[in-house]
């Protein structure tokens, strides 16, 4: 039996003319899930498009960006931050640092790349074309930066930091963006740099046949899972009291990933509030093994590059990031990387509120079609797209929603825009 739903969706506007950027026509035969060629053409290489290609146009000309490289940038201070601390922190058997840092790794991946390789099965939610920027089946935009770990473990390294921009098809407001970069950290440690600062410790293993419990993975043992857990938060709370200052208050909350046991977030309170700035844990065995690690264990961690900037800037919405206005980037150019800076907002004109509804063109049209489509005309003068009605006919399988949109005064023309795109899909 068909039935048929009716979405409402409003869409906010931005008045602040630091995102604002010259008006351009959209093209006709833009569509979320169609392609318009029979191949993407990115970073020098042609990809052909199959039945999973989405990326829009939009996101490929944020690709090569790389706003964390860009000196001076909030994004790269950041990056340089924790870079510097690592630097002089941990310091190698040779005098030299022990952390490698690679940020300049492609963000082309495979799906195995992204997903297989970390253990991610094949039913999980995270590799859904809905929620995923995909070149074509076998090719994706990496949706985060431990599609590195495998082949930098497997290259020989032993400690390193990955940085990069990553995509993932997401909601509209001012936290989120379908564009934004990570940090990925991997250190191991063989049997003689885990134990060898342990009193008595000449006779501890790393692995064992035993069984996976809610604190360990079968093959490890427990003194080497508590050495490494204990080592892990050691180091992440080093690195977020030097970018934020002594005396913070740093607790961990259980949690789960595909590819790390057991896994923790790691949450910080700034100034009286409680916020989530990373995830962590052991890395899986089985993964290290897969590498070539067999006989080390180790542990992973991934943060977020802009969320650490708006709270240590407080800047307010993750869309700043891509301005090139010069009130905006000129308040970070300084002449060391950590000194304090609070951000100055630049406008403080009020939004625009439009409501569009329409029926939905097909069973399985996501709202992050929309938001693709969205963006594509509006760009990042949309600050907002909330879902506020949803209707479901009992007998059709139309679908009709209800969205509310914020939109910058100068963008009102586009509003046409969209609901041609809209109903041409």
């Amino acid at each position: 039996m068909s039935c048929s739903v009716q979405t409402s969706l409003r869409i906010l506007s931005l008045h602040s003319p630091s995102w604002h950027s010259s008006s351009k026509s959209v093209p006709s035969d833009f569509g979320a899930n169609t392609p318009c060629s029979n191949t993407v053409e990115l970073l020098g290489k042609a990809y052909p498009q199959d039945d999973y290609s989405n990326v829009t146009e939009k996101i490929l000309s944020k690709v090569g960006k790389n706003l964390h490289n860009k000196k001076h940038h909030p994004l790269w201070l950041i990056k340089e931050q924790v870079k510097d601390h690592f630097y002089k922190q941990y310091i190698g058997r040779r005098g030299t640092p022990l952390f490698s840092v690679y940020d300049g790794l492609s963000p082309v991946v495979t799906v195995q790349q992204n997903f297989d390789r970390l253990l991610i099965p094949q039913n999980h939610a995270s590799r859904r074309k809905e929620d995923n920027y995909y070149l074509n089946r076998d090719h994706m935009l990496r949706a985060h930066t431990s599609a590195h770990q495998w082949d930098l473990i497997h290259s020989g390294l032993d400690a390193f930091l990955a940085v990069g921009d990553v995509y993932r098809r997401d909601t509209i407001d001012n936290t989120h963006y379908p564009v934004f970069h990570q940090m990925e950290g991997v250190r191991l440690f063989s049997c003689h740099e885990l134990f060898s600062n342990i009193k008595d410790g000449e006779g501890l293993q790393l692995f064992e046949q035993g069984h996976r419990t809610a604190h360990k993975q079968e093959c490890h043992t427990m003194e080497a899972v508590r050495l490494v857990e204990f080592n892990l938060k050691q180091v992440l709370t080093k690195l977020m009291t030097h970018i934020f200052g002594d005396g913070l208050q740093v607790r961990w909350v259980d949690c789960y990933f595909p590819f790390t046991h057991p896994s923790f977030e790691m949450e910080i309170n700034f100034q009286g509030e409680w916020m989530e700035v990373l995830g962590c844990g052991v890395m899986e065995q089985q993964l290290v093994n897969s590498a070539g690690a067999q006989d080390k264990i180790g542990w992973a961690f991934g943060l977020g590059l802009e969320r650490l900037a708006m709270i240590l800037y407080n800047i307010p919405d993750i869309r700043l990031f891509w301005s090139e206005d010069e009130r905006f980037l000129k308040q970070f150019i300084v002449p060391h990387i950590w000194q304090k800076i609070k951000f100055q907002p630049l406008s403080r004109y009020p939004p625009l509120i439009n409501d569009i509804s329409f029926w939905l063109p097909s069973e399985t049209y996501s709202k992050n079609d929309f938001y693709d489509l969205a963006r594509t005309v509006g760009g990042d003068l949309i600050e907002k797209v909330v879902l506020v009605d949803e209707f479901t006919h009992p007998n059709f399988w139309y679908s009709d929603r209800n969205p509310n949109v914020l939109l910058h005064d100068t963008l009102n023309h586009n509003m046409s825009d969209i609901l041609v795109l809209l109903f041409a899909e």
